[in-house]
């Protein structure tokens, strides 16, 4: 049954043959709903783990509830080496297990009548990938702390959940009833995870932390932090009512923290302006020490930013405004309306979550700081765009697009914001988008289609150029006394933004395409400039 099972799998999805191809089985297995996924769709995990710092290593076990959705008796599920699965057990029976690579298929015993919900528990155990540049390469990170005591932490966004944990690692189905999370620690230890905290049971040696999310969550933002945390907490008074807030620090930082972290309550008012309620008021919010960076964990937010305004220190725009703010609090907590509550469906869109994300780190300024500091912000990170490769990845190949979707992603919102000229109506629709998308996966497609329809605008050609291709619109001009001749190049076919100029110190639109068009004013033409706030570039013919 073993080979039969391996024969049909490899057939199905084919093995990469020619050192042409980009893309392997494996990346394959990964990045798309294959049969043994698209069968049943998650309600639930419930997730044991017992960190063991000694070994730096896992052991536990993830307990799955599904609902059917079709028939079929295989089921995908991934886990990274050097993890491994021990025992997979169904209503008392051991399941048969076949791997390839990472993806691990099940052979289920019982039928599996559409429309019933059914579990089975997963046993795993292993010493994870190290992760050596957290949270870039991903991971796990086994540190110490000033105190020479265990700090560590899960951070595996790229590099996916199942480099701890064996999962449905893919972000189109997400449990609908959410997480139970049960960390076990050395006793002299605190182990921190998403949601709320509903117990503590004291062993002999050790302890267990129960922490529990009751909504959807996408399965990179389940993690684990262990350490020697002390905590704080305060409540919000927010748009759905109170809203509690709580802070896992390590001791040390206990005092800078509480200073450092008055900045949460303003990044939340900001936000619920400009997006609507925090998405997960059932889960709390958190902020938890991390020896990395930081990341965007659901109802968990993991901080590492030494306790500094700007990016480790530093301002990404260059303009000043950066060090208003902490860069990872601003921006991390972002992504729980944009990327936590809208997920991508395929990490090929994940501009969604990074384009947004780092355009409201412009609109937390905005907010409080006013109009002129967002669009010097937003308009200074550009110097950051590379235009290597377009933003949108490939789909179905867990192939994520260019590093461009943080600051091209946030100036190509910035350019919309111009283009609809209605703030109210540009906020309507970012709120409108957490609203209508609530706790759901979606499209780039869909969100394109969205906002185009809110502002009555049609952007089919606005979204090629900018997600699709690696060309910024160029301007060429020349000016002959009262006469402007201008057309955009770089540009695909049909693409005709309009742009705003100023014309001796007057505001005016024009709108270019491919072909010259020319503008008569009333007087000689001293001073002409394009306006920053639009993605595009310009040059003057002579």
């Amino acid at each position: 049954m073993k080979k039969l099972l391996f024969i049909f799998i490899v057939l199905s999805f084919g093995v990469t043959t020619t050192a042409q191809e980009k893309f392997t089985q494996a990346d394959t297995f990964r990045g798309s709903i294959t049969p043994q996924r698209a069968w049943w769709d998650l309600q639930h995990y419930t997730i044991k783990v017992a960190v063991l710092p000694q070994t730096k290593s896992l052991s536990g076990t993830n307990t799955i509830s599904y609902t059917v959705l079709s028939k079929n008796n295989t089921m995908q599920i991934d886990l990274q080496a050097p993890m491994q699965i021990d025992l997979v057990t169904q209503n008392g029976e051991e399941i048969e297990v076949e791997s390839i690579g990472s993806a691990h298929f099940l052979s289920l015993k019982q039928v599996q009548e559409i429309g019933t919900e059914n579990k089975l528990t997963i046993h795993f155990s292993g010493a994870p990938t190290v992760a050596l540049n957290a949270p870039w390469d991903g991971g796990l990170v086994w540190s110490k702390d000033s105190n020479g005591i265990d700090f560590i932490a899960s951070a595996n966004q790229g590099i996916g959940a199942s480099v701890w944990w064996p999962v449905k690692d893919h972000p189109q189905d997400e449990p609908d009833k959410g997480v139970d999370l049960y960390i076990t620690t050395p006793k002299d230890l605190v182990g921190v995870g998403n949601g709320r905290l509903m117990q503590q049971t004291v062993h002999k040696d050790t302890k267990t932390w129960h922490w529990q999310v009751v909504n959807p969550i996408n399965s990179y933002g389940v993690n684990i932090n262990v350490g020697d945390y002390v905590n704080f907490s305060e409540t919000y008074n927010g748009l759905n009512g109170k809203l509690d807030l709580s802070y896992w620090v390590l001791r040390d930082n206990l005092k800078i923290a509480k200073e450092q972290f008055k900045q949460a309550p303003l990044m939340l008012e900001a936000f619920e302006y400009w997006f609507g309620p925090y998405p997960f008021y059932e889960d709390s919010f958190k902020l938890v020490e991390a020896p990395y960076l930081g990341m965007e964990h659901q109802s968990s937010v993991t901080y590492g930013n030494k306790y500094k305004n700007g990016y480790l220190g530093r301002d990404l725009s260059g303009t000043g405004w950066g060090l208003r703010f902490d860069f990872i609090i601003i921006h991390e907590a972002g992504h729980e309306w944009f990327a936590n509550n809208i997920t991508n469906k395929d990490v090929a869109d994940m501009w969604i979550h990074e384009g947004f994300t780092a355009y409201s780190e412009n609109l937390y300024l905005d907010y409080h700081f006013g109009k002129k500091a967002a669009s010097e912000y937003v308009i200074g990170t550009k110097r950051s765009i590379q235009n290597d490769t377009p933003l949108i990845g490939t789909y179905n190949k867990n192939n994520r697009g260019s590093n461009d979707m943080y600051y091209k992603g946030a100036n190509i919102l910035h350019t919309l914001r111009q283009l609809i000229e209605d703030d109210q109506k540009w906020r309507n629709i970012l709120r409108g988008l957490n609203k209508d998308f609530y706790h759901q996966t979606v499209t780039s497609h869909q969100v394109e289609a969205y906002i185009s329809e809110k502002s009555g605008i049609d952007l089919t050609q606005f979204w090629e150029q900018y997600l699709r291709t690696t060309m910024i619109p160029n301007l060429e001009y020349t000016i002959q006394k009262n006469q402007l001749t201008y057309r955009y190049t770089d540009i695909i076919k049909g693409f005709d933004m309009p742009v705003q100029v100023k014309i001796n110190g007057a505001l005016r639109w024009i709108q270019p395409s491919n072909s010259w068009k020319t503008l008569k004013t009333d007087e000689k033409i001293s001073t002409f400039d394009v306006q920053q706030d639009f993605l595009i570039t310009s040059r003057l013919i002579e």
